[in-house]
């Protein structure tokens, strides 16, 4: 389960907002790899990831026109940071996912308890106010 902690503020309310919807947005996928009610998971998989690419685009949007508002300079590697974040998205087999369900959500929890550790307590602080690059 991904429980947010102040160690994951920025500092700018509506990032931060933001960041914790994409928590939310990964306790879901945690909670139905943990749901043996469902059979088949893989149409709620594929919601999930509809929901969290959606999300990210927005939130990617917001984060990015920040950047610029405040002139951070590392702001074209911060991007391609989160375009590769959405490609992985974009290139998923959803084959793969039918016939490996739980396989699947666990590694999508993974790659995005590694996008938090490594994205959103690094990368993202960097811009944080008294903290720009």
């Amino acid at each position: 389960m991904f429980k947010w902690k102040n160690e994951y503020e920025t500092g700018v309310e509506k990032i931060d907002e933001q960041h914790r919807k994409l928590f939310e947005i990964a306790n879901n996928a945690y909670e139905l790899l943990n749901n043996d009610l469902y059979i088949d998971k893989y149409d709620r998989i594929i919601q999930i990831i509809e929901e969290l690419k959606e999300y990210t685009v927005f939130h990617f949007t917001t984060e990015e026109e920040y950047m610029v508002s405040i002139g951070y300079k590392k702001i074209l590697s911060h991007k391609v940071e989160h375009d590769d974040f959405i490609k992985k998205f974009d290139d998923i087999d959803f084959n793969r996912i039918d016939y490996g369900q739980n396989e699947y959500i666990m590694e999508m929890l993974e790659f995005i308890y590694k996008w938090i550790d490594e994205h959103i307590l690094i990368k993202d602080k960097e811009h944080s106010p008294g903290k720009i690059a």
